[in-house]
């Protein structure tokens, strides 16, 4: 007679900075896991990230119906909320480490989720060392994330396509506009996109125009020093040529001697420096040292939460890696991460591949020097076919009167076991 399995449940938790396509991570696993009964019993997802293990804060995902989790798919946003808390080094915040174990040995957890970008992978692969250390059996499994597209080791990161299919078609959109006015007003347009250390959201601005006469005319990248001087002039260049200048910035650019243009003194949570206005300063620079009438823009929270136009590779890689994250934890794979990996550009084929969390924890990946011009304002052929792949396809939500129709859960808690914990 066969021996009973006997399921444990799982903890999922999304973290950072979402995406419109980590909701479909997150179906992607759920899914997977609903289908992995008897060996996962339920899956409890921690409210606000990390915070709702901390605190015991989770929800009971056994309480949607499939059709909800199946709507998560088209959904942006963080379903379960996320969080920017960056645990400490173990010897630092023992405590915290303690509990989570605590938490999840008072809800039989003995498999661990993190869907996140760098700061989460390492996360994930710190509680895997305190659960061995402690002689609890959890199995950690990371699920890549991030906007930046900074994590090492896969092709690309879920969320990414998406934001470079909306910035992409944003600058080409506002291209047409400004083109249509700059003979009586505006002469240079700005946009502002994310990008904190690695400009991929930036390069990917570049995939607007397929021309040097079209837009951006000029992209600002953080992996190349700001160099006032140039800048002008070759805005010049372009409204003497084209009677207009279109240029996309990150938020992370930096002067000649490393320091943040955008730094506006303080921090995030994860410790970073909190940055914002740079679109602004590069728009009122052209305007005092050239006269030129401008508008600038800042994409912010709209380039991330685009789900009506994102990219369908974006949206299918996604919900691969969540089943995949599943499927490497019943199979005993502890501290690892699932990735894309890329067999070819045209046409684009891609594969499952896995990476082990500590070669990916606290390493970002920038752009490389080959993939921006040698002037350092436009991106090469190089960067263009590793990109344009990313934007490709269409994955429309269902619409309801006009607007697209996305899914809120019930989020229903689970009880508490155990006394109150204070972060």
């Amino acid at each position: 007679m066969a021996a009973t399995t006997i399921p444990r449940n799982a903890f999922y938790a999304q973290s950072g900075g979402v995406t419109a396509v980590i909701n479909a991570s997150a179906c992607g696993l759920i899914e997977a896991a609903r289908a992995a009964s008897p060996r996962i019993g339920k899956v409890f997802a921690g409210r606000n990230g990390i915070i709702g293990a901390l605190t015991e804060d989770l929800i009971d995902t056994s309480c949607e119906s499939a059709a909800d989790i199946a709507s998560l798919r088209h959904t942006p946003g963080g379903a379960f909320g996320s969080c920017r808390y960056k645990l400490k080094g173990i010897d630092q915040q023992r405590a915290q480490y303690e509990r989570l174990i605590e938490v999840f040995r008072a809800h039989d957890i003995g498999y661990f989720f993190y869907n996140g970008g760098g700061d989460s992978m390492d996360t994930a692969h710190k509680v895997s060392q305190i659960a061995e250390h402690l002689g609890y059996p959890l199995v950690c499994v990371g699920v890549p994330k991030t906007v930046d597209n900074d994590l090492p080791l896969t092709d690309c990161c879920p969320g990414f396509g998406s934001v470079a299919k909306y910035v992409a078609t944003s600058m080409r959109e506002a291209g047409f506009d400004v083109a249509s006015m700059s003979r009586t007003s505006t002469k240079v347009f700005v946009l502002e996109v994310m990008g904190r250390h690695a400009g991929w959201i930036t390069a990917a601005c570049g995939l607007a125009g397929e021309t040097a006469a079209e837009p951006p005319h000029i992209v600002l990248l953080p992996e190349i020093p700001f160099d006032e001087a140039r800048f002008l002039a070759r805005v010049q260049e372009c409204v003497e040529r084209y009677d207009y200048c279109t240029i996309a910035v990150s938020e992370g650019l930096l002067d000649a001697s490393g320091r943040l243009l955008a730094d506006m003194g303080t921090k995030d949570a994860f410790g970073h420096a909190q940055l914002g206005g740079v679109g602004q300063q590069i728009a009122q620079l052209v305007k005092d040292k050239l006269g030129y009438k401008y508008h600038w823009a800042l994409a912010d929270y709209l380039q991330r939460a685009a789900r009506h136009i994102a990219s369908r590779t974006d949206v299918e890689q996604a919900y691969a890696l969540g089943r995949a994250a599943v499927e490497l934890a019943l199979s005993g794979r502890n501290a690892v991460m699932p990735v894309i990996e890329r067999l070819s550009d045209s046409p684009y084929r891609w594969q499952l591949g896995v990476a082990e969390l500590k070669n990916v924890a606290n390493v970002e990946r920038t752009v490389p020097r080959d993939f921006i011009s040698e002037d350092g304002f436009s991106i090469t052929e190089k960067c263009r076919a590793y990109l344009a792949p990313l934007i490709d396809g269409e994955d429309f939500p269902p619409f309801r009167n006009g607007l697209p129709d996305y899914v809120r859960l019930q989020n229903v808690p689970v009880p508490r076991r155990l006394p109150e914990f204070t972060i």
